[in-house]
């Protein structure tokens, strides 16, 4: 038939993990619930997915861009940068030039139909961002950024952007 699976014992070696007081459980809920909501500035308007809006907001921020480079800083697989970019050509919003220096991979910028959703789209998400953060003093905003900035930088010395996963 099947495996024989072991029944759990009221003796446990491992202490039971309790989701709300575990960091990456919570880091994880909170960056999906904030992704979903700011979706919806950007999903309903302009048709454009998660991927895509971090496709469109790392070019809108830092102009021509490798998918790999979009990669890198969105935290994305490069596949999934590849897939969002493809419609977003194909509505004209970003276009793909030959890259003088790599003739195997191409430079992607925003078209002016790409920065116009970009510009309709951040003051927005500023705003969004500003009542996300308005709970918080101005101290407790610099502490929360410094202390995401340490969290981070220590998770990729560990390998963390190593996994390859997509986050919201």
């Amino acid at each position: 038939m099947g495996r024989d699976i072991p029944l759990a014992t009221t003796e446990q070696t491992t202490p039971p993990i309790t989701l709300e007081r575990f960091l990456p459980y919570r880091l994880a809920v909170l960056s999906n619930v904030v992704s979903n909501a700011v979706a919806r500035i950007y999903g309903e308007r302009f048709d454009l997915t998660i991927p895509q809006w971090r496709v469109i907001a790392t070019l809108g921020q830092y102009g021509v861009l490798t998918a790999r480079d979009i990669a890198a800083h969105a935290v994305l697989h490069k596949s999934t940068v590849s897939r969002a970019v493809a419609p977003l050509c194909k509505r004209g919003l970003v276009a793909r030039e030959a890259n003088p220096e790599d003739m195997r991979e191409a430079l992607l910028v925003l078209t002016a139909a790409g920065q116009a959703i970009y510009a309709a789209i951040a003051p927005e998400a500023l705003a969004f961002s500003q009542r996300l953060e308005s709970v918080l003093s101005e101290a407790e905003r610099a502490t929360l950024f410094a202390l995401i900035e340490r969290l981070d930088a220590h998770a990729r010395a560990a390998g963390g952007d190593q996994l390859g996963e997509d986050r919201p």
